[in-house]
């Protein structure tokens, strides 16, 4: 067994085990993947304060999340086909999400139903949504999330039409996998990986095939797919989502301050400032960058959480001292669950927490909710100074 010590071990051991396909599908953004690059880089722009002689006993990381307790303030972010990594992979992560006392998120585009996931668990998990043209699919999946006693719901509002990702494109990405001669060819060097794969009836988008009119099997996917994301959508559509779910309700995919507004207008508990981990415009602001304005023009009225770039507990500590109240980790917990299963999982968590804890130790803080921006170094201009 490898020794791990960092998020980056895991990604290393995962590249390893999973299908290229599947792999370049957690590990790329689009176009020419700088926002994706730049969402982990300009952390390493902001610099932690040392500070000594002072009383480190008695820390706790212990937080909440839209009301919600947490082991730490961070969550395990929607990630589509996660069941594609690993065999059942969103119930191995929301197992370990569940054990070590952090929310989990189930994408809509999951594997595993919001049902399998729900059987499989034992406390409450928040569920991903997207904003579909089809009323009556909306209506019944915030009915199913609530019937599986779905804690919270986020609305995913920067996927109204998708971002350009050339390996997925090149790959030929499905769920399951298409069976090319240069995809069999992979996925047999891949033995762990196919042996649970076969061991599993959950291959295809489980909250969608036999639920969504006239899907009932992977072909036709492709198809209702296509048609589904509705360009149209504005406020007071996300309105009208707003009446289908009574649950606390999360907006994510906020970079500009003026749309952190509007989340704020149609009563959502909190917004996750995130660039959808740059899949979808690349060339924009890395969410660290874009978190502080979004702060001055919200941060007192909305809880804010930030989502894309975070691969180590630093990253949770520079946000959270910057004013987030919460945030998500994704590819991180791909990369454990790639590697280990839920195991795996547990692992990142682990990196993840002990990394925030000793930060926040050596920065000479006790407690995770009584951050500021005294721990930190911020260069000038770190937003941008723009003409």
């Amino acid at each position: 067994m490898p020794v791990i010590t960092c998020i980056e071990d895991l990604r290393r051991i995962y590249e390893r085990r999973a299908p290229r396909m599947f792999y370049d599908y957690a590990e790329s953004g689009s176009w020419t993947e700088q926002t994706f690059r730049e969402n982990t880089s300009d952390f390493k722009d902001i610099y932690l304060r040392q500070r000594v002689a002072v009383d480190m006993s008695g820390r706790s990381t212990a937080s909440q999340m839209i009301g919600q307790d947490v082991a730490m303030p961070v969550a395990l972010a929607p990630v589509g086909l996660t069941g594609m990594q690993a065999a059942d992979g969103e119930i191995k992560a929301a197992r370990a999400a569940e054990k070590f006392g952090v929310p989990f998120t189930l994408s809509t585009m999951s594997i595993c139903s919001i049902e399998d996931v729900a059987e499989n668990t034992s406390k409450p998990f928040w569920m991903q949504v997207y904003t579909l043209k089809d009323d009556d699919f909306m209506q019944r999946l915030f009915d199913r999330a609530k019937a599986a006693k779905c804690s919270a719901a986020i609305i995913t509002v920067d996927l109204q039409v998708m971002g350009q990702r050339h390996k997925d494109l090149k790959n030929g990405l499905s769920a399951p996998p298409k069976l090319t001669a240069k995809s069999v060819a992979n996925m047999m060097t891949k033995v762990q990986w196919g042996l649970g794969m076969l061991g599993t009836k959950r291959r295809f988008f489980g909250n969608i095939v036999g639920h969504a009119k006239g899907v009932t099997d992977p072909s036709s996917l492709t198809t209702w797919t296509a048609e589904a994301f509705d360009p149209a959508l504005d406020w007071d559509r996300i309105r009208q989502f707003r009446k289908m779910w009574d649950g606390p309700l999360i907006i994510k995919g906020i970079l500009d301050p003026r749309d952190a507004v509007e989340a704020l207008n149609v009563g959502a508990d909190a917004i996750i400032v995130s660039n959808h981990g740059g899949r979808q415009l690349d060339g924009a602001l890395s969410a660290i960058r874009a978190l502080p304005a979004i702060m001055d023009a919200v941060g007192d009225k909305i809880e804010v959480h930030l989502d894309s770039g975070i691969r180590s507990g630093q990253d949770v500590l520079k946000a959270l001292a910057m004013g987030a109240k919460g945030t998500y980790i994704g590819r991180a917990f791909v990369y454990g669950l790639g590697a280990m299963g839920e195991a795996g999982v547990t692992k990142a968590l682990e990196v993840i927490h002990k990394e925030l804890d000793v930060s926040m130790a050596l920065c000479g803080r006790r407690d995770v909710t009584a951050l500021d921006r005294d721990i930190l170094m911020i260069p000038k201009g770190f937003e941008g100074d723009w003409a």
